[in-house]
């Protein structure tokens, strides 16, 4: 088994900050890469962030220069620091890690239960 567990999420005022975090636990072999990905109501899942084991990130337009992801390999957990919050960044937030529970096993994605960000004054 392995559990993918979100904290962080809320509302906040437009401007604010929030930081996201994410553990993965269980039976891991090892993490390719984990990352952060958002869905609001009639919409399909998006990425917003993303980051390798080696630390290359890649980060969409409309969150770049605000969002900062970052990652603990040794502990397993991503983070998305999210400054100057707009009220469009309203969304489920979801975590996400490609990883391979076992040597020989294919890698497959596996995701968290969603957090909601609220951005609205």
């Amino acid at each position: 088994q392995v559990q993918l567990v979100e904290s962080g999420g809320g509302l906040v005022q437009p401007g604010g900050s929030l930081r996201l975090s994410c553990a993965a636990s269980g039976s891991i072999f090892s993490i390719n890469a984990m990352g952060w990905y958002r869905q609001t109501p009639g919409q399909q899942r998006e990425l917003v962030a993303t980051i390798t084991g080696g630390g290359s990130a890649n980060v969409a337009d409309s969150v770049k220069g605000r969002f900062t992801i970052s990652r603990d390999n040794a502990k397993n957990t991503v983070s998305l620091q999210m400054n100057s919050l707009k009220p469009e960044d309203t969304a489920v937030y979801y975590c996400n890690a490609n990883l391979r529970r076992r040597w020989n096993y294919p890698s497959s994605d596996y995701w968290g239960q969603g957090t909601q960000v609220t951005v609205s004054s």
